[in-house]
């Protein structure tokens, strides 16, 4: 999982390394995924952070390219569509919350 991780960060432009730091690992997600930094805050919030990490896992899957089905894999059986993020062959397109807005 760390590699998985520490590898879809590369392909994002981020250093991976940054994917070992906890709350830092957060910020640097965001940014991949579009979402402001505040959102932090939603991760504090009971019930509010179970939204929050739904619309960042499919935030992430639509910044690769995949669509709304392989975020909600990614976030049921991570051990399985995080690598197939990381190392098959999906690109990075940029955030997925900014092409929205």
């Amino acid at each position: 999982m760390t590699a998985s991780i520490w590898k879809f960060f590369t392909k994002a432009g981020q250093p991976g390394w940054a994917s070992l730091i906890p709350i830092y690992n957060l910020i640097k997600l965001l940014e991949i995924v579009g979402r402001p930094t505040w959102w932090i805050v939603l991760f504090i919030i009971p019930l509010a952070n179970i939204v929050a990490i739904i619309i960042v896992y499919i935030d992430l899957a639509q910044s690769f390219g995949k669509g709304t089905g392989f975020g909600i894999g990614m976030l049921l059986v991570p051990f399985v569509f995080l690598p197939m993020l990381a190392f098959g062959d999906a690109e990075y397109e940029g955030p997925a919350a900014a092409r929205q807005a």
